[in-house]
């Protein structure tokens, strides 16, 4: 081969090692600009879908509600949102906040006893007295499978114990701006936890800060352990939504009695909108989850009304 066949050959060789070094080399080289910049994704401003969505006819089963755009802190509908209202196990949110910020250890074993019972109303539990679990398992449970004796042990085991559970949850609440919410017990049983669909969207953006709430709220099936016997008992969440494809739930809590009526608080991503939706007092077995995916639906129904000319090219800072 002739030298200057070599030297190009050479050069050629040393072009294509050059080009690999920018894909797989950690080094501070600056790669080549690429051959096209891909435009943002268009994005819709919650006052367009507030003009051009017509929520008005949003037609919904829950006596309170509230769906909130997180992106912007717009509510794009509501009703009744200050109206307090008894809340049931949505309580238990604001329970394992507190649980989780006292930095107690969450592998401490926790024996479950007769004074965890429910002595309220009467409901029922798997977790047997004498049985032992952690902490952690106890926050599993009465978060995802909304269980009244493990909230009232973890509030029993509390430095202090009840009493003092209930004052750092409303300290809490005061902390957070929750001005028209009152809690009376860690589980949600007394018609004394009180809240408004605002003062829980405060809540839910504060939990999203902790991202074992996300695991421990959204995780559609569990098990836990007694220590003291071995046994596994498996639990699915309460909240059905989890099981269904078409929803992305990054927090999530359900809550019933009698006076609270049926109730449910989400944490969602409907059309790539983070959105906080609460439902207080729905009464239907069923109708809190019909009115969520109304509401899913109403949504994505209200961004193809938006004339196209209105949609900004990027988010809002």
């Amino acid at each position: 081969m002739k030298p200057a066949r070599i030297i190009a050959a050479l050069a050629t060789v040393a072009g294509i090692v050059t080009a690999a070094l920018y894909v797989t080399s950690d080094a501070n080289v600056t790669p080549p600009p690429p051959a096209a910049v891909e435009e943002p994704a268009s994005y819709i401003k919650a006052e367009d879908i507030i003009q051009y969505g017509q929520p008005n006819r949003l037609s919904l089963q829950s006596s309170v509600v509230i769906v909130m755009d997180d992106r912007e802190g717009v509510m794009l509908y509501g009703r009744n949102v200050d109206r307090p209202r008894p809340i049931a196990s949505l309580t238990k949110l604001m329970t394992a906040l507190v649980i989780l910020d006292s930095g107690l250890s969450l592998d401490e074993q926790i024996k479950i006893t007769r004074d965890d019972r429910d002595r309220l109303r009467g409901t029922r539990s798997r977790l047997n007295f004498n049985a032992v679990f952690t902490r952690y398992d106890l926050l599993r449970t009465a978060l995802g499978a909304s269980d009244n004796r493990a909230a009232a042990a973890l509030a029993r085991t509390f430095p202090g114990g009840q009493e003092a559970m209930v004052q750092a949850m409303n300290a809490k609440a005061q902390e957070l701006g929750m001005t028209q919410t009152r809690y009376a017990d860690s589980s949600g049983l007394g018609t004394g936890n009180v809240s408004t669909a605002r003062d829980l969207t405060r809540l839910v953006a504060e939990a999203r800060k902790r991202q074992m709430l996300h695991i421990l709220t959204t995780t559609a099936s569990f098990r836990i352990t007694d220590r003291a016997s071995g046994r596994e008992l498996a639990y699915h969440n309460t909240n059905r939504l989890l099981r269904r494809d078409s929803w992305d739930i990054a927090l999530s809590k359900t809550g019933y009695t009698a006076a609270a009526g049926n109730c449910l608080l989400m944490q969602v991503t409907v059309a790539n909108r983070p959105l906080t939706i609460v439902l207080l007092d729905s009464w239907g077995k069923y109708s809190r989850y019909g009115d969520a995916n109304r509401i899913h639906q109403w949504l994505q129904k209200a961004e193809r009304r938006v004339p196209h000319i209105l949609t900004a090219r990027a988010s809002p800072g």
